[in-house]
């Protein structure tokens, strides 16, 4: 079946010029338009990969210390039926594992250094369940947390600021005090450093200690766990089970409990790389628009070049819609080429910056995540279809738009003026 002539026109005319003098500079301009749009959609696309590259590390470093969800007594006191709690949660079918815990506030204390962390006791028999963090410690460090003994896990980093190793000794000093004749006295206990953990983010590793469940509960003179730590199946779904099991809980067991999931304990952090990833698509857009907008002076040019040949096409019997969506085609031809070429280059370099990266790195002898302080060693790259077919739609449809007015001036030229000094 052959094509309408419109399009066989409009493809020629994307491919005309390359041995004539006269249409060379304008198969130059169309060239570079082309060019334009097809690094402003990979640059788009590689941003964007890396950049949920980044968020997904952040976030499974995150969750490696945290769960999916906490269920937590509102009054901040212990539950008052942790058993019942326990088994509401394990009844819901997304849940894979449940483990109470303890958290509070306290200060170690190691000659005269001082550092204010978060303290949470754990069951070290239920917390591999729950979190990548307590599976890998249950191999080196929890078969130490013996209740009873006051052992204590603590971050590397602040392991390092207070300058201990495993076996040394720490003081932990207990918000609530004791009333004395004296007055009111902070209440000490020698703890003994029994693990280090190292989780990837500073903000655990500097603030988090780790204790045996019965020895938080003596601690912090509780009478029994303050929440419950839980793990699903499908992380992603953490909001809505978090909302079905606080329904469910209040239902049960009334008033006082809260269930948070991961994403509302980080809301702030989030929502930042939401607005920053935002930000950064809006602004590699306005590149893509600058390159598909250079299709507006590729086809004046063409359409002045051409005025002859649309005043014969006109002779002929080509109406002005014909006309006009010979240039639509030739400017669509353009934006089509330059997004898939984009399309092209920017998943091939978003699929393998893990090896591109450290070739540029050994190639300029530079070092462009220092794990010191990123962290992380490799440059991170998570394509996601959610990101690439609205970078691709947005390209075409400016692209498109683009010809819009060059191709409605082509279609308004009179035949006859354009022939009188042919």
């Amino acid at each position: 079946m052959p094509l309408p002539y419109e399009w066989v026109i409009g493809w020629r005319y994307t491919r005309a010029g390359r041995g004539a003098r006269r249409n060379g500079f304008i198969s130059f301009i169309s060239a570079v338009s082309m060019l334009g749009i097809a690094l402003g959609v990979a640059a788009l696309i590689i941003v964007l990969s890396v950049m949920n590259g980044f968020q997904k590390e952040v976030r499974d470093r995150m969750l490696g210390v945290l769960s999916h969800v906490e269920v937590l007594s509102a009054s901040g006191d212990a539950l008052a039926d942790p058993d019942a709690v326990l088994a509401q949660v394990r009844a819901h079918p997304r849940v894979q594992a449940a483990a109470p815990f303890v958290a509070a506030q306290g200060l170690l204390a190691r000659g005269q250094d001082m550092r204010g962390v978060v303290i949470r006791g754990i069951d070290p028999a239920l917390e591999p369940s729950v979190t990548a963090l307590g599976a890998d410690l249950a191999t080196h460090a929890f078969g130490a947390l013996q209740p009873g003994r006051f052992g204590i896990v603590l971050g590397a980093a602040l392991a390092r600021s207070l300058g201990v190793v495993p076996g040394d000794a720490v003081t932990l000093v207990v918000p609530s005090g004791e009333l004395t004749p004296a007055g009111v006295v902070p209440r000490l206990r020698q703890m003994t450093v029994v693990g280090l953990f190292d989780s990837g983010h500073y903000e655990y590793d500097a603030t988090l200690a780790l204790v045996h469940l019965a020895d938080a509960q003596r601690l912090f003179r509780v009478e029994g766990p303050t929440g419950v730590r839980v793990r699903l199946d499908d992380m992603q779904v953490a909001r809505e089970v978090a909302i079905e099991l606080e329904a469910r809980l209040a239902a049960e067991l009334g008033a006082g409990i809260v269930v948070r999931d991961w994403t509302r304990a980080n809301r702030t952090w989030f929502a930042a790389v939401q607005v920053e990833k935002r930000m950064m698509a809006i602004i590699l857009t306005l590149i893509i628009a600058v390159a598909a907008f250079n299709l507006v002076s590729t086809l004046v040019m063409t359409v002045t070049d051409k005025r002859a040949d649309i005043a014969i096409l006109r002779t002929l019997g080509a109406s002005p819609t014909s006309v006009m969506a010979i240039f639509v085609v030739q400017g669509a031809a353009v934006g089509i080429v330059g997004t898939a070429i984009g399309l092209a280059l920017g998943l091939g370099v978003a699929f393998h910056i893990d090896t591109l990266v450290p070739a540029l790195e050994r190639l300029l002898g530079v070092n462009f995540l220092p794990q010191d302080i990123y962290l992380i060693s490799r440059m991170p790259s998570d394509p996601q279809a959610a990101d690439i077919v609205p970078v691709a739609i947005v390209s075409l449809l400016l692209a498109f738009v683009a010809t819009l007015y060059p191709s409605w001036r082509a279609s308004r030229i009179n035949p006859a003026e354009a022939l009188r000094y042919e």
